[in-house]
Parts: structure tokens; sequence; C-alpha cells
């Protein structure tokens, strides 16, 4: 799992899944025209994703596309869901004191 956090942790290699998001299939040279990086720092930065199983690759003749890898990820949607559940119930907590405290007065 630290794998996938490493990957995430660095700005370019969210901002290339985020270009993978709008459009999967992206070979290197349109994510170098998109991002302004060099050619090697995405290579490297697509390496790191690929590693953590964040993206995979389809060989096309002498171009590489990658994609976003389904499931991916996974495991930080499961690290994430103990704490999504507890803030959403904070948040309910909170909804329901305003409601009590500030009660919408009727016409």
């Amino acid at each position: 799992m630290r794998d996938v956090f490493d990957a995430l942790a660095e700005p370019a290699r969210r901002a290339i899944l985020d270009e993978l998001r709008v459009r999967d299939g992206r070979v290197v040279g349109e994510l170098v025209e998109r991002l302004g990086l060099s050619q090697t720092s995405v290579s490297k930065h697509l390496k790191v994703l690929r590693n953590a199983g964040l993206v995979t690759t389809l060989v096309e003749g002498q171009q590489r596309r990658y994609l976003l890898r389904p499931g991916g990820m996974r495991e930080v949607e499961d690290w994430l869901a103990p704490h999504r559940a507890f803030w959403e119930r904070r948040f309910d907590d909170l909804a329901a004191h305003l409601d009590r405290t500030y009660p919408e007065e009727g016409p």
C-alpha cells in the first residue's frame, strides 16, 4: 500500500493521473505537452505509477499508451472508507446541532 501513497504524494504524478482520467490512453508526448514537463521526467513518473499499480500500458506499434488501471485506487479507497464514515457522522451531528440551534422560521 505504501507504494500507492508514495506515488500519489508527488504533484506531477497526480497531474498525470488527472490527465489520464480526462482522456485515457495518452502517449508520453501528449503528457509532456499537456504538463510542460520533460520527456525524461514524465517517463520516470509513469514508471512509478506503473510500479504502484495505478497505470498500465497498451503497446501499439512503437508507441505505448498509458491507461488508468481499474482498481488501482482500491487501496486508497479502502483506507479512506473508515475516515469518510467518521467525518460523515460528524457532519451529520453538526447539521443536527445547527438545525436545533437555528431552526428555520415559518412564513
